[in-house]
């Protein structure tokens, strides 16, 4: 099995925090439509015959797409692979973007799951992050999604605002919990290099998060939305069963999975990964002129085992370390035990029938923590 994500690198206005590939000048949008289709063309044998189970639009904002746009892809894609007949097919989506008629033509273009990027219902938060959309707008999408049909639906929350109460937050969740949303991601306030918050935070313009209070505000979303009977499956993912991400599930397996469009990564499913150009003029250039613009590596055995590791603990299953002993032998797997020794003792890190977890408070921590049980390759 396969998945395709298509990455459409246009947004109406740019995010204080975000750190993804996109513009805000809509003037090349038909162009690099055309190009997604030519590279798709191009890269037809990288999927062969593998049944395409997902695809996902993301970006940028792929809710800023015309019918006709959706349908062009949606087709090629169709010409090009063999798609499931009941394949998982999301958009993502700003709510100020989904009033009833576009959700009405995205419904009947063939999307059949919406990724709403909602963020918070708090106008503070929102004008803090320097989203397009007003706390009004958050509520009415998800209202309008549900009255057009979409059954299939996860938004996004972020946590660890600067000025967010933990009261707040609770709130912001009750809010989610009225709307009976099966799928939820949440992610932590991170100030990542190069954006217009990590600018504000260094001048003094705006405090960095607060570790602590996050760390709080990530507890309460585990036991709030477990008690609603959410699934915490992955790391930043809580979902009503039968209503998990298949498309990022296959990611944490490290199944097949193409990526089209500028700045969109590819992996092969076993050793190789490949990466486009994040330049939207010289990816359309690339195209038009027949050519594929990727860069790519092979995967170290060192970078195969570190990757497992690091999708492999984000998720409810945690890693299997009798597959770890069969893929990397005896000794890895040794070593990898008494690198755990200390996280299992502090709690962090849980042993469980024959595999690691994370705990809920090693979850918080996952980042540094992984890392500290990576391998490093020898120095030849």
């Amino acid at each position: 099995m396969a998945g395709i994500y298509i990455h459409i690198p246009f947004c109406k206005k740019a995010c204080h925090y975000c750190n993804f590939h996109f513009s805000t000048s809509l003037k090349q949008q038909p162009s690099v439509i055309s190009a997604i289709v030519k590279e798709l063309e191009l890269r037809q044998d990288f999927i062969g015959s593998d049944l395409v189970e997902t695809i996902y639009f993301g970006g940028g904002t792929p809710s800023l797409l015309h019918k006709d746009e959706i349908e062009r892809l949606l087709a090629a894609l169709k010409a090009a692979f063999q798609v499931a007949d009941d394949a998982e097919i999301t958009l993502e989506a700003n709510p100020d973007d989904l009033g009833p008629s576009k959700l009405e033509m995205l419904k009947s273009a063939g999307i059949n799951r919406l990724s709403i990027g909602v963020q918070s219902f708090r106008e503070a938060d929102l004008q803090m992050m320097n989203r397009a959309h007003s706390a009004d707008q958050s509520s009415s999408c998800l209202r309008n999604a549900q009255a057009a049909g979409f059954d299939n639906i996860t938004m996004d929350l972020i946590y660890g605002v600067p000025g967010l109460s933990n009261k707040e937050w609770q709130e912001n969740l009750e809010t989610f919990f009225e709307f009976e949303i099966p799928h939820l991601s949440a992610y932590a306030l991170t100030v990542e290099p190069s954006t217009a918050l990590h600018h504000f935070v260094k001048t003094g313009k705006y405090p960095a998060p607060d570790e602590e209070a996050s760390a709080q505000q990530f507890e309460m979303l585990s036991r709030l939305c477990t008690a609603k009977g959410y699934e915490h499956y992955e790391i930043s993912n809580l979902a009503l069963p039968g209503y998990r991400s298949k498309h990022n599930g296959n990611y944490w397996k490290g199944l097949k999975y193409l990526g089209l469009g500028p700045s969109a990564h590819s992996f092969d499913g076993r050793s190789q990964r490949s990466w486009n150009v994040a330049n939207n003029a010289g990816y359309v250039r690339a195209l038009s002129a027949g050519e594929a613009c990727f860069e790519s590596e092979d995967l170290t055995l060192e970078d195969r085992f570190n990757e497992y590791l690091m999708t492999g603990l984000r998720t409810e299953a945690g890693i299997d370390l009798e597959w770890i002993e069969q893929e990397f032998g005896t000794v890895w797997l040794q070593d990898l035990l008494e690198a755990a020794v200390v996280p299992i003792r502090d709690g962090l890190v849980l042993g469980k029938k024959n595999a690691l977890k994370l705990s809920l408070q090693g979850k918080f921590v996952s980042d540094g923590l992984i890392a500290d049980l990576f391998r490093i390759a020898e120095e030849s």
